[in-house]
């Protein structure tokens, strides 16, 4: 395990005094201002480079001179270091004596997930492999919180931990990015997109059947991005979520519509877990985690989790799934299943009262309805 004790010198590490989750890099532009609606660019210029931000996390030798009101455990890298700082952050606002230096200490764990890189997610052990050790320090009591990707979270819990705070959700729809083409629509015939994502996979052949996928294209946003510049893909997805959390947008090409691609379970939302038995943790618990808890994105999780449970999805079964308020205040969730190679797509919509009862019901339903009409061997290709 590896501790970075943080709210210290941030600038030494290149993140020019500002909070990790406020920004990236001075030249990165806020927002998606040049994207129109339908995720359409005003002007496409073919780009010869992307910018890829670069960020590292070095561990503070200083010896920490209190003891931490708050350890929150993480992974290391750039994204998840900036959903970190930006619980930190939320929780400061919120708790003004948690900004004395030392109240808040980030704990960095690295996860068999970020170990092994070589070969697809479901071939280790699947989307539980980037939580399964910082589970185990939440339970050995070496981090109070963990700050997770919720789409990373298996639907079930370990015992003793729960997952009581959902941050309010940011963008679900994913990012076309290319040097050459201004949408997935203009690539030509035999173009290679980079992805590590079945969900992604699948849709994209659906519609584009003239395309290729080179998979397993893993690693975090700055490698990917490294790898298309190379060449070595034509254009990538990527969940738009992680790039404005990096403040990275200027490399968006397009964005793709939830019509045109279904974004995965709990894309674009942050999820804190503790522990269950603690007392020591009970009452940080209400005071802290009960103060960040954004309802509507914790009730829209809960939804499409409990579609993702009743299908006992894992990462070798494209999946997608989303439910959202709409203007009348009623819960829009809309799914589907996928073959991989995107041959059959199965899509269904349920509309109810936006109340946790009942949009646990349009998860299990939506599944049950699916997997009826997937038939017997569909998940099994």
């Amino acid at each position: 395990m590896e501790i970075a004790i943080s709210t210290g010198n941030l600038a030494h590490f290149g993140f020019c005094k500002r909070p990790l989750s406020s920004n990236f890099t001075a030249t990165s532009v806020s927002a998606l201002a040049f994207v129109l609606p339908g995720g359409k660019c005003p002007a496409f210029t073919p780009r010869s480079r992307i910018c890829i931000t670069k960020a590292s996390v070095a561990v503070e030798d200083k010896v920490q001179t209190r003891t931490a009101l708050i350890r929150i455990g993480t992974r290391g890298s750039p994204l998840a270091l900036a959903q970190a700082y930006e619980t930190r952050d939320k929780l400061i606002k919120s708790h003004p004596e948690l900004a004395e230096e030392g109240a808040i200490q980030i704990v960095i764990i690295k996860t068999t997930g970020d170990k092994i890189l070589s070969q697809p997610l479901a071939d280790i052990g699947g989307k539980g492999l980037f939580t399964k050790e910082i589970d185990e320090a939440l339970l050995n009591s070496e981090i109070d919180i963990a700050v997770h990707s919720m789409k990373d979270v298996p639907t079930y819990l370990p015992d003793k931990t729960i997952l009581p705070c959902n941050l309010p959700r940011e963008d679900v729809r994913d990012a076309f990015i290319c040097l050459t083409a201004a949408s997935l629509a203009e690539l030509p015939a035999g173009s290679v997109v980079g992805t590590a994502s079945l969900r992604r996979k699948s849709q994209l052949l659906n519609r584009y059947p003239s395309l290729k996928v080179l998979e397993n294209f893993r690693g975090n946003v700055q490698t990917r991005l490294k790898k298309l510049n190379e060449g070595v893909v034509q254009a990538t997805l990527l969940a738009l979520a992680g790039l404005k959390r990096l403040s990275m947008t200027e490399n968006v090409t397009s964005v793709l519509s939830i019509d045109d691609m279904l974004p995965a379970v709990a894309q674009g939302a942050i999820g804190i877990a503790c522990r269950s038995d603690d007392e020591n943790m009970k009452c940080s618990q209400i005071k802290y985690l009960a103060s960040l808890n954004h309802e509507d994105t914790r009730l829209a999780i809960s939804c499409e989790r409990s579609f993702l449970e009743k299908l006992e999805g894992s990462c070798r079964t494209p999946i997608a799934g989303y439910a959202r308020k709409d203007e009348d205040g009623n819960c829009i969730f809309k799914a589907l299943v996928a073959s991989p190679d995107g041959t059959r797509v199965l899509e269904t919509t349920r509309k109810g009262p936006y109340a946790f009862d009942d949009m646990i019901k349009m998860g299990i339903d939506a599944g049950d309805e699916l997997l009826s009409r997937a038939g017997l061997g569909f998940f099994d290709q």
